[in-house]
């Protein structure tokens, strides 16, 4: 039986247009509505950093504190969490003009931000993303390796650590030190590392395939066939170490054609995310914008309940705007599928009547400039 975690108190200083918020919830969902500009995306952002990582906007640290403020932001967040009540708290504090991120947990100070996933799995979708399937590859990697790191903690930590190995590699080889033992030790990191990488994604996309396969719903979001291209397309159904094998021997050999473009060739950082639209046999990058938005939703509700089923937990849900564009019918079916995931969920709207449907389920809050009015 999956269990819930949710928040029940929400404090925040000098973020964004916040120069201070505090909410009482309970286990119900959240309903954020006021005009555009009011606040409703600052407050869902400041849930984001309840994760690890720069939050759903992926901000630069020095550009979330208030104007005007003298120090750094801050986020009190307590909560019902996977290891029982928890209080966090985050923010930054300035050291020689730079803003570092620090974590508390019970007051006492955290080794890493990644102890956040002991406590709760969020999950976010945003006006942002709706130009996930026409944008550039790296976006939709971003959007994949979140999913992963979802059922996978040590995922980022992997996917880090390569980054690291790899700009090293491609340093020697843009200086011309092609030196064997340095490189060798370096692709030997990188085939490790890389190979994890994208067994860990060909497995979140093998079990998210097959849960949405189970909730079939074409007629209000319609059935998204996953893949993934870029890099070993082929065989990664052999043991992990003859891939690494395979893959150290591709950087061993691309040495050369690596130091001449400037960077490495092979590797997981290449891999793209391809979604079809299954009804239709269509890409779908070539699907319209209402299909696209369908399509991706389908996928992150998908991905929530494999989180759930996971890890014994439902996730907290940011969802900005979702109820846009979406006639009343549809949004009823959206609330019920969310609901039924069993976690809490804030959603984001310009009009409350969009979230009738909701009834008693929700806690309605108003923004309005960086006011929170129940």
């Amino acid at each position: 039986m999956t269990e819930k975690t949710f928040i029940t108190r929400l404090k925040l200083t000098d973020f964004r247009n916040y120069a201070a918020a505090s909410l009482s919830l309970d286990q119900r969902h959240v309903v954020l509505t006021g005009h555009n500009g009011s606040g409703k995306t600052n407050l869902m952002e400041a849930v984001s950093f309840l994760s690890p990582g720069r939050g759903l906007r992926r901000a630069v640290l020095q550009d979330v504190a208030r104007a005007g403020a003298t120090g750094g932001f801050s986020i009190f967040a307590a909560l019902e969490g996977m290891e029982g009540d928890v209080e966090l708290g985050t923010g930054t504090e300035l050291q020689e003009e730079n803003a570092v991120r620090r974590l508390r947990i019970n007051g006492a100070a955290a080794r890493s931000v990644d102890e956040l996933t002991d406590h709760l799995r969020l999950l976010w979708l945003t006006p942002a993303m709706d130009g996930l399937f026409t944008g550039a590859s790296a976006e939709r990697r971003r959007f994949l390796d979140r999913l992963v790191l979802s059922i996978d903690p040590l995922h980022g930590r992997r996917a880090s650590d390569f980054e690291r190995a790899m700009r090293s590699r491609n340093r020697l080889l843009s200086e011309g030190r092609f030196d064997p033992s340095w490189l060798s030790g370096l692709e030997e990191q990188m085939a490790a590392l890389g190979i994890a990488m994208a067994l860990a994604r060909q497995e979140m996309m093998r079990l998210l395939s097959g849960l949405i396969a189970e909730r079939e719903d074409p007629e209000n979001f319609p059935v998204a066939d996953l893949r993934l291209s870029g890099f070993l397309d082929e065989g990664l159904d052999a043991p992990a170490i003859d891939l690494e094998d395979r893959y150290r021997t591709l950087l061993e050999q691309g040495r050369g054609r690596d130091a001449a473009a400037g960077r490495t060739l092979e590797g997981p950082h290449r891999s793209d995310l391809l979604v079809r639209h299954r009804e239709k046999n269509m890409e779908a990058e070539r699907c319209s914008t209402g299909e696209q938005k369908a399509l991706l939703v389908g996928i992150v509700l998908a991905h929530a309940e494999l989180v759930a089923t996971m890890t014994g937990f439902a996730p907290i849900l940011l969802l900005d705007e979702i109820a846009a564009h979406l006639d009343e019918g549809r949004r009823a079916v959206l609330f019920n599928r969310i609901d039924a995931l069993g976690g809490q969920a804030f959603m984001t709207g310009t009009d409350r009547a969009m979230f009738s449907a909701l009834g008693e389920r929700a806690q309605h809050i108003t923004v309005r400039d960086g006011q929170l009015l129940s």
